[in-house]
């Protein structure tokens, strides 16, 4: 039996901060509106001119390669979770792929909004258990700030900028990539969404004019479904485990909103010690929140802890993934 382990974790984000004094310079709010309905203090933001997420997903990736010994030429392949692709065409992880030397690999993007990174570790564990590949990097790197409209006190308050990064690999020891539960439902396409800019409707100068190249969310929807689908695949892949919420050494969600996330934990029964948050540095970092998080607890994280990850975002797209943690 081979499973997927996860051999090492890294992360980046920018140093330019936005807190939510300077937030309500630019827009109608404050630090007492935000924290109480979001629970965000400050978010990271990429200023560094012409560069996007691969800048942050290439420095990730570098770290992850340096923390764990590993050689650009051993890597076999880059998943890269994003929902801010530097372009069009041509993927951000052939980008990323190429800034970090890695020659001998393949890499594709994947777009499953906030529960991105899941998705693509899934994959990763999936390519490594079949033995097609034994060194797979996952990346997820967002440029929030790129999508956000800074004039919309209802969304600007929420998102930062950020890039996580793990590395995946084969043992013959039950660890890692143990498993994971996924669902999507068309229903969310127009309650979170950026309107303009696709082949539906390409962006011109009226679709500028109008804010739509910027992101749409519908909160008071987004928030329910989000509550509501995280913990029930929070319960499905507990139930699917034989795992108890007190056997269960820690819940790492989405990091979207605080209040979601006591949300889901407190009515999935997990103490609030057991449930790793760090949005209030860092913001909604979307596909990154999770590993980024992670990162940020890895000191804390001991061989043989028993998490559960979950995100929730645009499609709906949702799931929860178990991990026995190996570092």
């Amino acid at each position: 039996m081979i499973y997927a382990r996860i051999s090492g974790v890294s992360s980046y984000i920018p140093d330019d901060i936005l807190d939510n004094e300077m937030l309500s310079k630019m827009v109608d709010t404050n630090d007492e509106w935000i924290t109480t309905r979001v629970g965000i203090k400050e978010r990271r933001i990429l200023k560094k001119d012409g560069e996007g997420s691969s800048y942050m997903g290439e420095l990730a990736v570098k770290r992850l390669l340096d923390s764990t010994g590993t050689k650009a030429e051993e890597v076999e392949l880059l998943i890269c979770a994003t929902s801010n692709p530097d372009y069009r065409f041509p993927s951000t992880a052939s980008v990323i792929a190429y800034r970090c030397g890695l020659t001998r690999c393949y890499a594709y993007d994947i777009q499953a909004a906030c529960a991105g990174f899941l998705v693509a570790l899934q994959d990763a564990a999936a390519y490594v258990r079949s033995g097609m590949y034994k060194k797979v990097v996952v990346v997820a790197a967002e440029k929030m700030s790129s999508m956000v409209n800074y004039e919309d006190r209802s969304t600007c308050a929420l998102f930062g900028d950020g890039a996580a990064a793990m590395l995946v690999e084969p043992t013959d020891r039950e660890v890692g990539i143990i498993d994971g539960v996924f669902h999507v439902d068309g229903i969310g396409r127009d309650h979170l969404l950026m309107p303009a800019g696709g082949s539906v409707l390409p962006t011109t100068v009226e679709t500028v004019k109008a804010g739509q190249n910027f992101l749409f969310q519908d909160g008071r929807t987004v928030y329910k479904h989000a509550v509501t689908d995280m913990l029930e695949s929070t319960l499905e892949i507990a139930e699917r485990n034989n795992l108890s919420m007190e056997s269960i050494d820690y819940l790492i969600p989405h990091q979207a909103n605080l209040r979601i996330i006591e949300a889901v934990s407190s009515r999935a029964g997990i103490a609030p010690e057991k449930v790793l948050v760090n949005i209030e540095k860092v913001g909604n970092t979307s596909a990154a929140s999770i590993p980024l998080c992670i990162d940020q607890y890895r000191e804390q994280l001991k061989p043989g802890d028993r998490l559960v990850l979950t995100a929730f975002g645009a499609g709906f797209t949702w799931g929860a993934m178990y991990v026995i943690w190996d570092l």
